[in-house]
């Protein structure tokens, strides 16, 4: 090695370490060394019980830089752009099929995130549909095939999120039926679902994909839609439900098993120590935000604004909880109770009290720089580097019971995560077989109040992780010779931390089918 004359400094050492890793690729070692110098700009200035609470990891920032200079989620009118083009990018309107791939590829390249690549494609099948005229669906289908292999190559992130649905079109079933053969990493995918809009035999299509790579997500668009105004929302990230023409501003969560941690009992845990919490992670959330929007000069100066395609009061910050389960645990066991937060489980209403009381906190607090005027609830899904936490409100991996039972225990807390809550059900492969009863349990899952349903099949090589997907084969091969996708590495740090691997693969009955389709 190179001899140098002075000792390195820590971040120095950092810096070095990325520039000489043998398994990052030019462009991961550059974003990995942006990531670097992003951490060394001076945190904001915040109070010190605000300061105490992020250094104990009570309140997580998501490591989204100390002083944001762009928003975590955005989520650009792209039908405005294909109609409108662009001055910036120099681009007339889109005038058919090929103009309107070519523009959308070109504008993903500009629109900013937390991860440096866009979270969301827009509804593709409502942004292509236009642009279709007199192609056939054999002309078609080699195009948007072409189209989905580009998207995984050059812009290889599986926090990357494409809409279709809920209405039937051509776009639609090729879309899935293209991202069932290739199986890629990237983009995600839901479809949403509408059950006067959405034809049995599309859903059904949706269905068996899932059963083929384990995508798309299906979003309950009944319930999802209540949330938002006119102009409507799309599906990010893992399953951040945000709205359109805006997108998230920030996002900063709450460690409930810590909370409960430092709470005598449930009692002082709901009166005072969970309120106090929230208060503090509010306050990160307004310090985060006046940067973002008044010192950053992101809404001043970036053309998406200045062309409509996003609107400043359409961002939304996320507050974010995990660790419900084992807050619950933990208060249950303090309150000299019987009970973990399971199924079918006498410490079930406490979670759902839990769940209540946070809704409540968040819709009645102010904040300057809200959606209408406020935050958004979120359950957050997880990261990589979490150990001892269950993400959101989740059944803890390798305890997750029948399905039916699964989704009874947690579909209540869904009413109140207006922007995304998960849960992922691990199906046993005989589900090939009967995609119908994957069907029927989606729309029972609906119908108990579930916003998303999501399903991982357990012999597929393409599995969801926290939210995102990863190949397993691709995790094996990591620590050899690296990914071409940004994410495996985060797979590869959830498998060891998050015990993804633990999840129960459960196989769905004729009986528990039957007793949605009642």
């Amino acid at each position: 090695m190179m001899k140098r004359q002075e000792p390195l400094t820590e971040y120095q050492a950092k810096c070095l370490a990325i520039a000489t890793d043998k398994i990052l690729s030019p462009k991961q070692k550059a974003n990995f060394l942006a990531a670097e110098a992003d951490s060394h700009i001076p945190y904001l200035a915040m109070s010190q019980p605000l300061a105490d609470a992020l250094d104990e990891r009570v309140i997580c920032d998501m490591y989204e830089g100390n002083a944001p200079y762009k928003p975590r989620y955005v989520l650009p009118d792209y039908v405005k752009y294909l109609k409108q083009g662009s001055a910036y990018l120099e681009l007339a309107p889109a005038e058919d099929f090929d103009d309107a791939l070519n523009h959308l590829m070109i504008l993903y390249h500009h629109v900013p995130s937390v991860t440096n690549f866009p979270v969301f494609l827009g509804y593709l099948d409502k942004l292509l549909m236009p642009y279709v005229g007199e192609l056939t669906e054999e002309q078609l289908y080699p195009k948007l095939k072409r189209f989905w292999i580009q998207l995984d190559r050059t812009l290889p992130d599986a926090f990357m999120h494409a809409n279709i649905g809920p209405d039937d079109n051509v776009i639609c079933r090729l879309i899935l039926r293209i991202d069932a053969e290739l199986k890629q990493v990237a983009p995600n995918l839901t479809f949403v679902y509408h059950p006067q809009r959405t034809p049995e035999s599309l859903f059904l299509q949706a269905i068996e994909s899932i059963c083929e790579c384990s995508k798309p997500h299906i979003a309950n668009d009944i319930i999802h839609s209540a949330a938002f105004d006119e102009q409507g929302y799309g599906i990010v990230s893992c399953y951040n439900a945000l709205p359109v023409a805006g997108g998230g501003s920030t996002l900063v969560r709450i460690n409930l098993r810590e909370v409960a941690l430092r709470s005598q009992n449930s009692a002082d845990f709901l009166n005072v120590q969970l309120k106090k919490y929230c208060e503090l992670q509010m306050e990160l959330i307004e310090t985060r935000s006046a940067f973002l929007f008044e010192e950053s000069n992101f809404f001043q100066t970036s053309f998406l604004v200045q062309e409509g395609l996003i609107e400043p009061e359409r961002f939304a910050p996320m507050f974010g909880i995990y660790g419900l389960a084992e807050a619950v645990n933990i208060l249950m066991e303090k309150d000299g109770m019987k009970g973990q937060y399971q199924a079918n489980s006498p410490a079930l209403p406490l979670s759902y009290q839990i769940s209540e009381q946070l809704a409540d906190f968040v819709e009645t607090t102010p904040v300057k720089y809200g959606y209408k005027g406020r935050a958004m609830l979120h359950a957050q899904s997880g990261i990589s580097s979490d150990i001892g936490t269950t993400p959101g409100a989740r059944i803890p991996y390798g305890e997750e019971p029948d399905p039916v039972s699964h989704i009874q225990a947690v579909a209540p807390h869904h009413k109140h995560y207006l922007s995304g809550i998960s849960d992922i059900l691990t199906i046993d492969e005989t589900i090939k077989q009967n995609p119908q009863a994957l069907m029927q349990l989606c729309k029972g899952a609906f119908s108990c109040g579930m916003r998303e349903f999501t399903a991982n099949v357990a012999s597929n090589d393409l599995v969801r992780v926290t939210g995102y997907m990863v190949r397993l084969s691709d995790i094996e091969k990591y620590k050899e010779q690296g990914s071409r996708s940004n994410t495996t590495w985060l797979g590869e740090e959830a498998t060891k931390n998050c015990k993804i691997t633990a999840r129960q693969q459960r196989v769905i009955s004729n009986e528990q089918s039957m007793r949605y389709a009642e």
